[in-house]
Formats: structure tokens, sequence, C-alpha cells
């Protein structure tokens, strides 16, 4: 997604670089056959960890890194499923050091006020996106406790902070996802276990593709955020390695806001011009 850019500007000063070594970590990661999921299993995976994938989805590209990322067919809404994938990473890597939550649906049928929408839409999102994450965490911590450390890391929304009209089943759920980190941080702190979340802004990747027009269109979407674009997934994957690295070991039962100032820029405020207005 290229709408919206910022006008050209002068050739840019370096930014620095950031570089982790996982060596010897076991990571899972749901939803990680494509979009956000996919692109933080490969960073997980770049940085020397053990990457295993849970999806009901084969994975969007063939290139699975020499084998460094193993996926695995897994459905969050059932519970046996979840068991199944955790009994077997402690069975085959002996531990599980970071889980991210974040396999997630948002239909196009679910944009509609609450009194339109079928049960069928949002129950599945229930079962999905918050019900989910809970199975997921629910196994993997007693393992977790074990070893007396560990990360979870829910991936939340923008709409986990503020709304609008036609989404009223994604966003609170969003919102349940960030007050689970909270809770399941305060829980096991004692633990070693760190549980945080990390709320997006809108990202390219297929979900937001598939909903444009009900959010406005590509580049309307683009705009609403001040930095004038769409994120990219690597960017979301970004926080989450920082968040589960040895850098981040004081930060725990929050959430890192990775939304190209969304969240910052007030209703009542003047929107920016579109290119050619």
């Amino acid at each position: 997604m290229n709408a919206a850019r910022p006008p050209d500007r002068p050739t840019a000063r370096p930014q620095g670089t950031v570089r982790y070594d996982n060596t010897g970590r076991v990571v899972l990661v749901t939803g990680g056959a494509g979009g956000i999921g996919y692109a933080i299993a490969t960073a997980f995976a770049n940085s020397g960890a053990t990457v295993v994938s849970a999806d009901v989805k084969d994975p969007s590209t063939s290139e699975d890194l020499d084998g460094k990322i193993e996926f695995r067919h897994v459905d969050t809404s059932v519970e046996s499923d979840c068991r199944s994938v955790v009994d077997h990473i402690v069975a085959s890597h002996g531990a599980i050091d970071v889980l991210v939550n974040n396999a997630a649906i948002q239909p196009k049928e679910s944009f509609q006020p609450i009194d339109t929408i079928e049960e069928e839409v949002w129950q599945r999102m229930i079962a999905i996106n918050f019900g989910g994450y809970m199975r997921m965490a629910a196994n993997v911590i007693p393992q977790m406790r074990r070893q007396g450390s560990g990360v979870v890391v829910n991936l939340a929304s923008g709409q986990a902070h503020r709304t609008a009209r036609e989404v009223g089943v994604y966003g609170p759920i969003k919102s349940a996802n960030l007050m689970q980190a909270r809770q399941w941080a305060v829980e096991y702190a004692r633990d070693g276990i760190r549980v945080v979340s990390v709320s997006p802004g809108a990202i390219d990747t297929p979900m937001v593709r598939a909903s444009l027009q009900e959010q406005g269109g590509e580049a309307a979407l683009a705009n609403r955020h001040p930095l004038g674009r769409i994120g990219r997934p690597e960017e979301i994957a970004a926080a989450v390695l920082w968040l589960s690295s040895g850098e981040a070991t004081f930060v725990t039962g929050t959430d890192l806001e990775v939304d190209g100032g969304l969240g910052a820029f007030g209703a009542f405020a003047d929107p920016y011009p579109l290119p050619g207005e």
C-alpha cells in the first residue's frame, strides 16, 4: 500500500540497526502462516530461534527458512488442537520460551452494528480471537512455570483503544486481549513470566486488504495515520522481538501501540490532505 505517502524529502539520515540473537529459544506463533504472524515467525527464525507456526492455513510462501519454521495445523478454537501442539513442542524441543498469540479473524460479515450481525459470525470471532488466546496461554503457561521463565505476547489492535461505527465485535475483543495480557502479567509475574500486548494500526496484510472498502478505501485508511501510510508486518515483528528479548526484562503488563501515530490523532483534528488535494 503506497497511498497517502508524505512528499519526497532529502536523503534520509542513518536510522540505526538493532539485531537479536534468539539462538536456543523455542517460539510458538499462532496464525503464523501469513501476514503479521508470518513476519514474526520469520524474524524469530532469522535470529536463531526454533519456531513453530500454528495455523489452520498453509503458509503463504513455500519458503521455510531451511526448516527453521515448523508449520503445524492448529485451530485455536479447539482445545485439543492447542493442547496437542504444546505437547508436541515440549516433547520435541523441551521448552517454550515465547508464545505469540496472533491468530484472529475479522470477516467482512462482522462490519455491521451488533443488532444486525449474525450470531454465528460473532461467536466464531469470540472462539478464535478471545478464546484462542486464552486456550494457548493456558496450555503454555504451565511449561513456562516449570522453566521459571517465558514471555507471552498478545496481538491486540488500535481498535482495542478506540472505535468506529460497525466494528462492534472485533474492537471489544481486541480490548479484552489487551486486558488478558495485563491480568496474566499480574498473575504470573512471580513465576518469571512476562506478558505484554502489541496494538498495531492498519498493517498491509491480507486481512486488512480484504476489508479495505469497509474501512473507507486504501487511500483514506492510510491517510488516517499521521505517518501517512499503512504499516508493514515487519514493523510489528520488530516490536515483538524487542518485547520478547532480554532488553525488555522490566516490561510486563503493558501495551505497545505500533500504529503510525493513529492513537495520538484526535477525531476533532483537521484531517491531513490527501495527495492531489
